[in-house]
């Protein structure tokens, strides 16, 4: 009886390994595709800002409570980590102190403003679980970190 079922799994692990191998294909693709979404999510947010600047600042005297710092230099180190980092995140370059970087200002963001509704803390979450996943796993092969580490070779 044992016989007659192997010849299936082998079958099943077959389409499994070719599947899982196709699969592995599409992982470089995937990781920049998280780091361009990623990226234009908090570049776009940092040119709204920076579009004007006087409502900017009044967001950050009125509405955005961010912990030890006074709004102005929140208001500048925000804007500018929402411009720098997601383009070092899209270019792969740096990439996992970007990720890291761009995880804790995400924290920092959501916890800053009291009326984040419940559909704009998932996109946080999201966004934060992204990071952690281009953190940890790298940036995948279509980076400039990865062409700067064969150069160096």
């Amino acid at each position: 009886m044992q016989t007659a079922v192997l010849p299936r799994q082998s079958a099943a692990l077959r389409v499994h390994a070719r599947f899982a191998e196709f699969v592995d294909k599409l992982q470089p693709l995937f990781a920049l595709a998280v780091r361009l979404y990623v990226a234009h999510v908090f570049f776009a947010s940092g040119l709204v800002k920076l579009s004007n600047w006087n409502s900017t600042l009044a967001l950050f005297e009125n509405e955005y409570h961010v912990p030890l710092l006074s709004p102005p230099l929140a208001a500048w180190l925000g804007t500018g980590a929402e411009i720098g980092l997601p383009m070092l995140l899209a270019l792969g370059l740096c990439t996992r102190f970007a990720a890291i970087a761009l995880f804790f200002f995400n924290i920092v963001a959501a916890t800053s403003y009291p009326d984040l509704s419940d559909a704009g803390l998932k996109d946080h979450l999201l966004w934060g679980a992204l990071m952690l996943v281009t953190f940890v796993y790298g940036p995948g092969r279509y980076a400039l970190d990865r062409w700067l580490e064969r150069r160096q070779r």
